[in-house]
């Protein structure tokens, strides 16, 4: 049965729906790059933060030689010879978007 909201209580309602998906996308995403970080040291894969607030999440690394390594243009040298022909970040990105999708239809299934 669908959940009965009173017209003036819908927009509490959407906020709390979108942070609740800003939320969990946040930290799918999160958790997803660890996984998909190639590990040398494994300084890169340790140095993902995250930030989450209501309306605003991101994931980001700050160690000097992450843009290259996201890029796929200067991989660890435990990872020669596993290049792979797209870099993680796409390949996660593009799952986080599928993921999102179906999250968000989930979301909208319990109201």
């Amino acid at each position: 049965m669908a959940r009965q909201i009173k017209l003036d209580q819908i927009d509490a309602y959407a906020r709390e729906q979108v942070v609740k998906l800003v939320r969990v996308a946040t930290l799918e995403a999160d958790r997803r790059l660890k996984a998909e970080t190639p590990v040398d040291t494994g300084r890169l894969r340790q140095s993902w933060q995250t930030v989450v607030q209501d309306f605003d999440g991101r994931v980001f690394n700050n160690v000097e030689y992450a843009a290259p390594v996201i890029a796929g243009t200067n991989l660890p040298p435990s990872w020669q010879g596993k290049q792979r022909t797209t870099p993680f970040l796409d390949i996660v990105a593009k799952d986080i978007q599928t993921w999102v999708t179906s999250e968000a239809a989930k979301i909208g299934r319990e109201s």
